[in-house]
């Protein structure tokens, strides 16, 4: 059986080196080299959705690949895609970066300039475990396989726009469609899903950000499972703690959740700091929530332009999501989508101030009741974004797969955004 190869290479001088290379080696099937580490991990990723089989066996990653740092992709696709051995290709091979790359999870290390007899010995030496791997996951092992679940991210414009009330209706809706949900608070300073479901847990995000190998048994020992079924990371009770959540751990701690849940909700609150910057970029789509007004909409446009400044995500592969909206308001749904230049959400959600408060105020909001014009916008836009199980052979597909595409990539500069705390629905 041939052994197929997926290079990802940025250089266009490193590329035609490389595959000239690969070309030459024996039973093998090298396919057009991906540019960046975006381009990666959509490829990887819509190969899995098709069958496991469908991956390649080995995937060769220069670099000088961007914008992920080689080794911190490598750690992404081996967290996402572990029956795929990753090479990494390399002019340093000096010991401290050989484990460093092992550390990540690459399966061997070239180093430049290419050697043919060096290239024929780490690509036969990956394609091997990952065949091993393979017939395993045939065997009925546990490990898991595939592109991951579903990640939504939700930002708040503004502080008291209803973040977090959505974020949890949303996993809420997921979960009770029969989907294994996840909900993440990395509103890291003033994180309130707690609060709104009524739980006293002392594990938190912070206890994951300084383990660089998350295991299941580590990562279940941090997560607290609600009576909903909904599984709960939450953001530390002291905020000053979330500085030691960083980028980096919060791309292997969203990875983590991902390999282990179908739907992964993500609250990040209204304040962009480099932590929930990375899961807004990692996200499937991200969701930005605004009230109809001119101070939320226009804290909504600038927080579009910081993304865009920032590279962590363009303004129409952002999703708005418009709550407390009323048919008196001047500010209507596609004014916003034109404003912002983001795609509105077919739901819009109406003003429920009464019906809300004694759930908020009590602290539980899972009590709201069905017939809540509030709960079916919010349960309705989970349907739209294809966060809700459908019955065998159902067509019905979220419109959210064509809201956001599955980037995976990070970018390398970051800055501090500025925001307000988040408040209640």
């Amino acid at each position: 059986m041939p052994t197929r190869i997926l290079p990802a290479v940025g250089d266009a001088d490193a590329a035609r080196s490389v595959t000239t290379l690969l070309s030459q080696l024996p039973d093998a099937e090298p396919a057009m080299p991906v540019t960046d580490s975006t381009q990666l991990i959509d490829t990887l990723g819509r190969l899995a959705g098709e069958s496991i089989e469908e991956l390649p066996e080995v995937v060769l990653v220069h670099e000088r690949i961007g914008p992920v740092p080689a080794l911190e992709l490598i750690r992404e696709v081996a967290l996402r895609f572990p029956a795929v051995g990753v090479v990494l290709i390399t002019a340093d091979a000096s010991p401290a970066l050989f484990s460093a790359a092992m550390d990540s999870g690459a399966r061997g290390l070239v180093a430049l300039p290419l050697s043919y007899e060096e290239l024929v010995s780490r690509v036969q030496g990956a394609a091997a475990w990952a065949v091993g791997v393979r017939r395993h996951l045939g065997n009925g092992g546990d490990v898991f396989s595939g592109p991951g679940g579903t990640l939504v991210t939700v930002s708040g414009a503004k502080g008291g726009v209803g973040t977090t009330f959505a974020s949890i209706q949303l996993a809420l809706a997921a979960q009770a469609s029969g989907r294994k949900a996840a909900l993440v608070d990395l509103d890291l300073q003033t994180g309130d899903v707690a609060s709104y479901l009524d739980v006293q847990f002392r594990r938190s995000v912070v206890d994951l950000a300084g383990i660089t190998d998350l295991s299941p048994r580590v990562l279940a020992d941090a997560v607290f499972t609600h009576d909903t079924g909904v599984s709960l990371l939450l953001a530390p009770g002291e905020g000053e703690r979330g500085e030691e959540v960083t980028d980096r751990s919060v791309r292997q701690i969203v990875s983590a959740m991902r390999s282990r849940y179908e739907v992964v909700i993500v609250d990040c609150g209204a304040h962009m700091t480099g932590a929930n910057a990375a899961a807004v970029e990692m996200a499937d789509t991200a969701l930005l929530v605004t009230t109809p007004d001119v101070v939320a909409v226009r804290a909504a446009k600038r927080m579009v332009r910081l993304w865009d400044r920032l590279q962590i995500r363009k303004a129409e592969e952002t999703v708005t999501l418009v709550n407390r909206h009323t048919r008196n308001t001047e500010i209507q749904p596609p004014l916003i989508e034109k404003i912002t230049g983001t795609r509105v959400a077919g739901v819009a959600v109406p003003a429920g101030f009464k019906e809300l408060q004694a759930v908020v105020d009590a602290g539980r909001v899972q009590d709201l009741e069905s017939k809540s014009a509030v709960k079916q916008a919010l349960w309705g836009l989970a349907g739209e974004l294809g966060l809700v199980g459908t019955p065998a052979g159902a067509e019905k597909a979220g419109k959210g797969a064509k809201f956001g595409s599955d980037r995976g990539a990070f970018g390398t500069r970051r800055r501090r955004g500025g925001g307000n705390g988040e408040g209640s629905g």
